[in-house]
């Protein structure tokens, strides 16, 4: 037997420990609140669990997505310049050129503006 199969065996067999313990251990009292539907420490009343919600938000979160993969896409050319030389760099500019491009089209669309429903005063 090598060092990782005994290292697997040990913590299967702390994870068994930890678990007969905590079910041992653990305070065992339900009651019916406990399995009643509970959002946000609230329950919920008639007509209030189901408001609309501004796709804009999600339009939002994609577009961090996006940018985000983007980053992650950038990275292995930084981590590898040496040996990308031009043809690396101009797959690299065309990519951040397509992504730019997508971006002011956004823009142009207002798809960034989300509109406050604060009262200013």
């Amino acid at each position: 037997m090598n060092s990782l199969s005994m290292l697997f065996f040990f913590l299967l067999f702390l994870i068994i420990i930890f678990i007969l313990v905590n079910f041992l251990l653990a305070p065992q009292s339900p009651y019916i609140e406990k399995y009643s539907i509970f959002e946000c420490g609230f329950h919920s009343f008639l007509g209030q669990n189901r408001s609309q919600f501004g796709i804009r938000f999600f339009i939002f979160g994609l577009l961090y997505l996006l940018l985000d993969l983007e980053i992650i896409l950038i990275y292995p050319y930084g981590t590898s310049q040496y040996e990308n030389e031009k043809y690396g760099l101009f797959i690299l500019v065309l990519f951040i050129i397509i992504i730019s491009i997508g971006f002011i089209f956004e823009l142009g669309k207002n798809a960034l503006s989300i509109d406050s429903k604060q009262i200013s005063v």
